[in-house]
């Protein structure tokens, strides 16, 4: 049998196996007739001529990507017949189908969630009243049933011609978003253009997902731009998906592909836990991949050399999988999920490649908000420390650094989850007290015999305390260098550190994830008290 598209073969598979549901006796059989045509109209969405539309810039369906991201016959829909609200400017004389969204639950790799994505083939996947209850409806089934929510957008934006009730709908959604954080892991998929209001839902979430070419995010428009301000730009440079990965820190996740997309949000998926009541899923143990991740050939003997801090985390975990998030953006720190003995655990890493792992504006933004993640859903923390410090530069103290370096500060102070940290060479200044020390109560804090913690490194504190000596000496360069390498002896070592309790353990390298694994088993069943109050007020 032939079909004029691929759509009208899912709906008569659809109808197919469905079949055995509905009565035809005598009495129901017109019904059942009228249910199919029904069923039939709305699982064509905007239409054939729309769907073509839609394909030929290289986009999949709605109803496709759903069925591209569930499990196979896992997908549920409802409300596939609720209609629109609007009455003016001849609304009230148009069919939308499913007034331009999906929604749902289904599972992925076993796991329940609920999903929502909008139809941009019917009215361009503009949000009017009806449209947003069908997502607030299914939000409320995720923070009910205490399952993800997955949105896929695509849309125009609000729908003009509802007026402030397609604004009340934004509103209803964003208060969900809020009431759902930290109680269920919320998931934005950007697929198409995502502008104006839209895109505060995002915003409000826990990942976002972007695709090269596809995803387009901003506040105001190009046109709107050009006419306001005179300044001409393309969408892409405007709100395009590596803008958002590289530049602004709104996406976490980048892909070439819808495929690639699905891909990695199902990766994810097995990392984090369904709910903040529960642990993420325990998987069989794995040892790393030593042979290709050796810390002892990973760090460079020369301390100024840099090395790639990915490496080392990748000689920690299981099976040297390491699931990094925000991977373009502020690529002086590194967080992510892996596994190690089977268990999620959330990394926190200063990366030596870029600008010597220093902490700035947009790195304390991108740990802090993870740190809060990772507390929220019950998943460990271990944090692999080498920095000079905070960003210095007038730059950086205009743009924020002091309330920006706060939120890491904050963000590890409030944690109550297990809290290991190791320090694997600097840990100068505040940077030191930052990155989990045990003033902002870390657990366990481990050293190597490499590491080098003081208020500031050797050559810039010989150059303060011995300003005097070294300017009056017979030759300030030789006496220079000797007061340095004694600075070294006396703070750049762990000893000093340790003598203070301030350091557990000074251990060797190779013992690294034996002893992060066993702080790990110690402190999974601790438990922390602290003030009563509402909640805190962190430097937003």
């Amino acid at each position: 049998m032939k079909w004029s598209n691929p759509f009208e073969k899912l709906v008569s598979l659809f109808l197919k196996e469905n079949e055995s549901n509905y009565k035809t006796t005598m009495g129901l059989k017109e019904k059942t007739t009228d249910l199919r045509t029904r069923m039939r109209n709305a699982l064509m969405g905007g239409g054939e001529k729309a769907i073509k539309k839609q394909k030929a810039i290289g986009k999949l369906t709605a109803r496709e990507r759903i069925l591209a991201l569930l499990d196979p016959n896992t997908f549920h829909e409802y409300d596939l017949f609720v209609e629109h609200a609007g009455r003016d400017f001849d609304m009230d004389k148009k069919y939308l189908p499913g007034d331009g969204v999906l929604t749902g639950t289904g599972m992925i790799m076993g796991h329940p969630v609920c999903i929502y994505a909008q139809d941009f083939t019917v009215a361009g996947g503009s949000l009017g009243w009806m449209h947003a209850k069908k997502i607030t409806k299914i939000m409320d089934h995720a923070l009910k049933l205490k399952v993800p929510i997955i949105g896929i957008n695509d849309s125009g934006g609000a729908r003009i011609q509802e007026g402030v009730n397609s604004l009340a709908g934004y509103g209803e959604i964003f208060y969900r978003n809020t009431q759902a954080s930290g109680v269920v892991p919320q998931i934005s998929v950007i697929l198409g253009p995502c502008a104006g209001g839209a895109v505060y839902s995002p915003a409000l979430t826990d990942f976002v997902f972007v695709v090269e070419n596809i995803s387009k995010m901003f506040i105001t428009g190009p046109e709107v731009i050009k006419t306001v301000l005179g300044e001409e730009i393309s969408m892409e440079d405007l709100g395009g998906a590596r803008v958002h990965c590289e530049t602004t820190g709104n996406a976490h996740f980048f892909a070439r592909s819808e495929e690639e997309c699905f891909s990695q949000i199902k990766d994810l998926i097995s990392y984090i836990p369904w709910n903040n009541s529960r642990k993420a899923e325990k998987f069989p143990k794995k040892k790393p991949k030593t042979k290709k991740y050796n810390i002892e050939n990973i760090i460079p003997s020369d301390p100024r050399e840099p090395y790639d801090v990915r490496d080392v985390i990748k000689a920690l975990t299981d099976d040297s999988e390491f699931l990094e998030i925000q991977d373009l953006f502020a690529q002086n720190i590194v967080i992510g999920f892996g596994r190690m003995d089977g268990d999620t655990v959330g990394f926190v890493a200063n990366q030596p490649l870029v600008l010597a792992g220093v902490l700035d504006v947009d790195s304390s933004d991108k740990a802090a908000r993870f740190i809060r993640y990772c507390d929220a859903f019950n998943i460990p923390l271990v944090t692999l420390v080498d920095l000079p410090g905070y960003l210095p530069g007038v730059d950086q103290e205009h743009a924020g650094v002091i309330r920006h370096g706060a939120k890491i500060l904050y963000a590890y102070s409030e944690a109550t989850v297990s809290k290991i940290t190791l320090i694997m060479r600097k840990a100068y200044g505040g940077g030191y007290i930052a990155m989990c020390s045990h003033h902002l109560r870390a657990d366990f804090v481990f050293a190597w015999p490499t590491a080098e913690i003081a208020v500031m490194g050797p050559e810039g504190a010989a150059n303060i305390i011995f300003r005097k000596e070294i300017s009056s000496a017979e030759n300030p360069e030789e006496y220079r260098k000797l007061k340095v390498e004694e600075y070294k002896e006396k703070f750049a070592n762990p000893y000093v550190a340790a003598a203070y309790g301030y350091i557990d353990a000074v251990i060797e390298p190779e013992e690294t994830r034996k002893m992060i694994i066993r702080a790990l088993e110690i402190s999974s069943s601790k438990e922390e008290t602290g003030p009563a109050k509402k909640h805190g007020i962190p430097p937003f």
